[in-house]
Formats: C-alpha cells, structure tokens, sequence
C-alpha cells in the first residue's frame, strides 16, 4: 500500500480531519489532490470538476458533521473528494467500473449519500425540503445544499429559491462558482454573477485575507439577498481555511445563508484549468504531463456522425437552427456552433425552456429546428414536449443522444425510458438507426415529413461509409436485413448486429431466421409485419429500452389490436429495474441481452413443435 493511500485511510475517521492544525488542512487538499489524479490517470472519469473542489470539500468535512449533518451535492458528479473523505478511499480506484463506486452520489454506497443525483438543479429542493422535514421532527442538525453556478440556469433551483423561507435557520447553500457548466456557462443569470464579482473585486482581495463580512460594505446588494438569504462572500475557493472560516460564520447567522465561493475547475492541473471541457471527463492520461493518452483509431460513434452531418445540412439550408441544453461538446455540436454561430443556441441547463425555445423558432414553419438533448434529460422536458410541440404539431427534429446504456455513469444517465413516454405522443415519429448510414439518411429525411421527429441513437461506435450520399427513407418502412422464416427477430438500432449474431448460432441448430430492423418504431411499418405473419408465427424482439415499454410492447399492441392468435412473441430489453454502472459488456451480460442468454430463453423446440 502506497504512503498517499495509508495517509488518506487513517482520515477516514471525521475526528482526525476536524483536530488538524490550519497549515496541515493544504497538506490534506494536496494528498486528497494527488489521490484523485493517480486514481483517474489509469480509470478515467470526472476530472475538472472534482479537482477544483477539493478544498471545498475539505472544508465541509472540517466543520460540519456528516452524514448527520446533511451535505447535498447538485448533479454530484464533483464528489470524489467526499467519497475519499468518508471511508471509500480503498475503494476509489473501482470509481465507475462494474461493481465498483459510483461516479456521482449513491446512498446504497454509503451514509453520506443522500440522494442519487446525476441531473443539475436538484439539490435546492431537495435540501429544502429536508431542513423543513427536520423542523417538523425537532431535530438541529445542518442542511448544506453545494451547487454550482450552472445550477442557476435550472428553473428548479430558481423555483426553489422562491421557496425559501426567511425564518429558515441552519439552511446553508454553497455557491461553487467557477463559471462553467460543462463547456462555459452562458445566459443572464451567468451574466449577473460575473458583474456581481468584478463589481466585488475588492472585496474578493478581502476575502483573500480571510476578512468574512456577512453583509459587503460600499458594494451593491447581491443577487441572492432579494430573495432573503444572508449573503456571505466572494471566498477564496482554494483556499480551505478561509472556506472553513466562512462555513463557520454562517453556523452562528440566523436565517438562511448563501456562501458564494470562486473556483477553477481543473485547479492543481495546469492543462485542465486551461480546458475544462475537454478535461471534464477524461480516459487515460499522463499524471506528470496532464497529456491524454489517444486512442486508438477506430470507427465513429453516432454521434460524431450525427454533428458532421448536421455541418454539412447547415451548409445547404441556411434556415437549419441547433439548441441544445448545455452539451454542445458531449453531442458532437462544437462544429456546427463554430461554423454557425448565429444559428446556435446553448441555452444552458435548462431542458424544459430547450424544448419550448424550439417551438416558438419552429412557428410559422419558417426554421428548421433541431434540438441535440440526451435521452436521459428529454425526461425533464416530457411537458413541453407535450404541450409546445407536438399539440402544435411542429415539426421539430429532437436528436436523442445515448439513447440506450450509459455504461460508466449509471442509473442516473441510462437513455432508456424514451420510447415509453414519446409513443404517447399522438403525431410524434420515433426512429432508430442501425448505423450511420441510416442515421444520415434519417436526418436527410425527418423535415420532410412535416411532423415532430425524434431519432434516438447510443454512442457506440458504428458502421458508417465514406462518401456517402444519404438518401430519403420513406416515413414507416422497415428492412428486412436477412430473409428466413416462421422466426422473426427484430432488432431494435445499433443491435441488429446481435440479431445477426444470434441468428448464426440459430442457423447451427437449423433454424433460418429472419431479421427484421424495423427503423421506425412509430409509426410501426405494419405492412410489412402482416407480411411476415404469413410465414411467420415466432417474433423475438431485442431492444436496448426498458423492455416493459418499449419496441417489444409496441410489436405486442399491434398483435392485440389486429386480433393475430397463434403466434408467439418473446420480449428482450431492459429489464425492470434500475441498472447500475459498469463497462457496456458487463451490463449486457446482467440484464441477459447477449446471443448465448437469449438464445438459452428461446422456445424454439416448443415452437416447432406446433408448427
């Protein structure tokens, strides 16, 4: 066992932390630091974030008093300090791998986890709510809620803040702002905070020097005091005695209390806190150089095909407009925003307001309208989807990214729900392609059917042909990839290549199935299902979507509604249940979605037998 790793685990006790002289607290930062870039050097994960609060967390653990004391943490992706600080550090190096630490909070892991928390904007409502279920019991213990300033871009947290009651006493929110969300933070609010700070420059120098006024002299009233909270700031937020200062001052303020901390994401890491977007998540790198290891060469993931394709759309159509909730580099946009800035809008974390903001540019017909939103966060918007743009019947075009697992960040990020909540959609077409051919030639097609299109794709690597000129795909037509019969197997995108797989081991036993790649899940190509039922009464469907409400649900709603006895229908999916984190091929074979499982599950020899 390394020294690092021995110093840190004799930390484990909270005891130790708060008995450290001042000057031994940087000592501590330092180790908490390194432990971080050692771990992340050959594992990989959230780097940027979680460097540059480490004195922040620090600080929390210093004076407060945790897990009765109850520090909550928005999105949670910046926690790996607080994990190495309460009793995971042995653990740390299996951060986001199969069975391993998850990489945002988790409060199966541990006591000190008080929420699963994988989306921004949370935390202030959650907090809130659990200082005020606190009151109702009588008990005094503190509810810190830590957000960052790209939570401000969350109608939750405005919402919350409008909530918050003035009398409310042992109620403290810790501002981190770094000014970033995951690429730079933009919008009014964001705006307001920067002028707010450089109007404030003296007293940041102050703070400096550990002066912690509760009220700044001599400055305008802030932001956060309109809405009755004491305001304490601007600190130092690398400099973890001052913090510790500062959290120990607003333990004595009556009232509600707003710290206002300054950081620097990818603080300690010279290449990081020059890019903290390219270094919020990381593979492998170099823990003396900070260089990333590259990869090696391999085919584009649908995605990268989804951004290139839509540069070049923006070439021909110059009423092409992109919007997207704060994740330009994670969808592949950043050449699309380059080349054409005027037809881009990040509009910050703020799902619902993406999706709305799409509507009103999709009025009159006169833009086309893409809005780049993973599949996890279109969860947040189900409302203005409704409401805005299909009721409007607007043919807006949503680009669903990591539609499917989301192997490395868990339960929370998972893309699996869509299918269930969009084929409720009256009006709404829901498409999957298999590779990114067909992803081109479904983005070359989805404005001409004049209605509301949602293509779900995974970031996966995939197929794709150079050159290629994408061509229209009809609205509601299917392909049949392999032609056999009486057993059917209909893949669902990118796992046609299971289906091909599994039909090899099917063809050893002398069963020549067919494979069907149904593209649009609605509307469903029933034309060409009532054609294979007149040589096929077997019909397997693999999906990766939770499988009580996705492909194979629509396949058994079309058998009921046409009222077709005698055939057989075996779903495969996502089974229900919340899936954990892990490498792709690990969570596969869990939930039982690879050709040996399911081939093991299949009925064929009953099925023959009545054929």
């Amino acid at each position: 066992m390394n020294a690092l790793k021995c110093r840190l685990m004799k930390l484990d006790n909270f005891t130790e932390i708060k008995n450290l002289a001042e000057h031994q607290l940087s000592s501590l930062c330092k180790d908490v630091r390194e432990r971080i870039l050692q771990v992340l050097s050959e594992k990989g994960g959230h780097l940027a974030s979680n460097i540059g609060s480490v004195e922040l967390t620090v600080a929390l653990h210093r004076v407060f008093s945790s897990p009765t004391d109850k520090i909550i943490f928005d999105t949670s992706h910046q926690t790996y300090a607080h994990k190495i600080l309460t009793g995971r550090n042995e653990q740390f190096p299996t951060i986001r791998q199969y069975q391993g630490l998850c990489g945002f909070a988790s409060p199966k892991e541990s006591a000190h986890d008080h929420f699963y928390a994988g989306h921004a904007g949370t935390a202030l409502s959650l907090a809130l709510g659990v200082a005020h279920a606190r009151d109702l019991s009588g008990s005094d213990e503190y509810v810190i809620a830590v957000l960052g300033d790209a939570a401000f871009s969350c109608g939750l947290t405005l919402e919350a803040l409008n909530n918050i009651p003035s009398s409310l006493s042992r109620f403290i929110i810790v501002l981190n702002d770094n000014n970033m969300f995951i690429s730079e933070s933009t919008g009014n609010i964001n705006e307001c905070l920067r002028n707010y700070v450089k109007q404030n420059k003296n007293a940041l120098e102050a703070a400096l020097k550990r002066i912690m006024p509760t009220k700044i002299p001599d400055t305008k009233i802030s932001f956060f005091e309109h809405f009755g909270l004491n305001y304490i700031g601007i600190v130092d937020g690398h400099d973890v005695n001052a913090l510790a200062d500062a959290f120990n001052s607003a333990k004595n303020i009556q009232g509600p209390v707003l710290i206002h901390t300054t950081t620097t994401k990818g603080h300690g890491m010279p290449k990081a806190a020059e890019d903290p977007t390219l270094y919020h998540g990381v593979g492998c790198f170099d823990v003396k150089t900070g260089n990333l290891h590259k990869k090696a060469a391999t085919s584009l993931t649908f995605p990268k095909i989804f951004g290139d394709y839509l540069t070049k759309m923006g070439q021909k159509d110059p009423d092409l407009v992109v919007i997207t909730p704060a994740m330009p580099h994670g969808a592949c946009l950043t050449d699309f925003f380059d080349t054409f800035p005027e037809r881009s809008f990040d509009v910050g974390i703020a799902e619902g307001h993406a999706v709305t903001f799409a509507a009103g540019l999709a009025y009159q017909k006169k833009k086309n309208v893409v809005v780049s939103i993973y599949a996890t966060f279109l969860q947040r918007a189900l409302d203005n989807l409704f409401q805005d743009i299909c009721l409007q019947e607007l043919p807006v075009l949503l680009a669903l990214d990591r539609g499917g697992l989301s192997p490395a960040d868990g339960s929370t990020h998972h893309g699996i729900y869509d299918i269930s909540f969009l084929q409720a959609m009256p009006g709404l077409v829901i498409v999957q392609p298999r590779d990114g051919d067909v992803l081109r030639d479904l983005m070359h097609s989805a404005f001409s059917y004049n209605r509301s299109v949602a293509i779900r794709y995974p970031n996966q690597t995939t197929h794709h042909s150079t050159d290629y000129t994408p061509t229209y795909r009809p609205l509601s037509k299917g392909e049949i990839l392999k032609k056999g019969s009486k057993l059917a197997i209909v893949s669902l995108g990118h796992l046609s290549t299971l289906a091909f797989k599994l039909a090899e081991m099917l063809s050893q036993k002398g069963i020549d199935a067919t494979i069907v790649d149904p593209i649009f899940v609605k509307p469903l190509d029933e034309e060409l299902f009532f054609q294979l039922l007149e040589d096929h009464n077997h019909f397997v469907t693999i999906e990766e979507h939770a499988v009580n409400s996705g492909l194979g649900s629509i396949l058994s709603f079309f058998f009921a509604k046409n009222q077709i006895k005698d055939v057989r229908l075996q779903m495969f999916g996502i089974p229900d249940k919340f899936i954990e984190h892990g490498d792709y091929q690990n969570l596969l074979k869990e939930i039982g979605l690879t050709a040996p499982q399911i081939l093991e599950k299949l009925d064929i020899h009953e099925f023959f037998d009545r054929s």
